[in-house]
């Protein structure tokens, strides 16, 4: 009735200025775009669920040797002077640099991560604080693709003048195929599990209505803390480095309707 309504309104509006028959035009052009309006609008509403629902979390976990460590390395020098004390990290940070070139390392596996300086005071009874030095550091994350020969590197920089290690961070490089596998996994859990619950309860399940996933996941041992390196003379020695596994799961919640 409104409709109709507000046709008429406007055909009085358009009576005696020769436009009536361009204002039914519109007004046909408009009641034509209408319907697939009004489609669009349909297609967007959720079916609805006719017999139970049932909702289920379900994960994938597959397991993987991991492919890349990252390590950090840092070097720290203490001196009477600012300038002092950064030169010689300078020195130290690009002695450890070239060595890690000259063992394969690309310039891209390596980023400085930190650059510091900071005053160091004494503090004598019932007087002001007294400067003594300063304490310079600087430090490089490193990614080793070569894990089981990464400690030998490690060795080969602390010769170098590197006197903090820390690491290293297990990782798989290229996680996709992994997840994916985790994926499937997930799906097959959740799938037997609503066909166990629909069992259970004397019903079927019909079809799957949602799945949302949380994302992949990756389980990797803590990192060690920063631990400091002096150099342990002419003997050959290396610092062993073990991959081991790390797992990586991929988390879904599903929902199924039951009749």
């Amino acid at each position: 009735m409104a409709g109709r309504a507000t046709v008429r309104a406007m055909e009085r509006l358009a009576r005696g200025t020769g436009m009536k028959k361009a204002l039914i035009a519109a007004l046909m052009f408009g009641a034509a775009v209408l319907p697939s309006a009004a489609i669009a609008q349909q297609a967007a509403i959720t079916q609805t669920i006719t017999g139970t629902r049932l909702d289920i979390n379900a994960t994938g976990e597959v397991t993987r040797v991991p492919d890349l460590a990252v390590i950090s390395a840092g070097v720290v020098s203490r001196s009477a002077t600012a300038s002092a004390a950064l030169q010689d990290t300078a020195d130290k940070m690009t002695r450890v640099i070239a060595a890690l070139k000259r063992a394969g390392v690309q310039d891209r596996d390596i980023q400085t991560s930190n650059v510091s300086l900071n005053p160091e005071y004494r503090y004598p009874e019932n007087q002001s604080p007294q400067l003594v030095g300063y304490t310079a550091s600087n430090s490089v994350t490193v990614r080793f693709h070569d894990i089981r020969n990464s400690g030998k590197i490690l060795d080969a920089l602390v010769a170098q003048g590197a006197n903090q290690i820390s690491g290293p961070s297990m990782t798989v490089e290229k996680p996709e195929s992994a997840l994916d596998e985790a994926r499937a996994k997930a799906v097959a859990v959740g799938r037997a599990r609503a066909e166990l619950y629909a069992r259970s309860l004397g019903l079927r399940v019909v079809r799957v209505v949602s799945v949302n996933e949380s994302g992949g996941y990756y389980a990797p041992p803590p990192p060690a803390p920063p631990v400091a390196m002096m150099a342990r003379g002419e003997r050959d020695y290396s610092t062993p480095v073990q991959p081991g596994e790390q797992k990586l799961q991929v988390n879904l919640a599903m929902t199924f309707e039951l009749q």
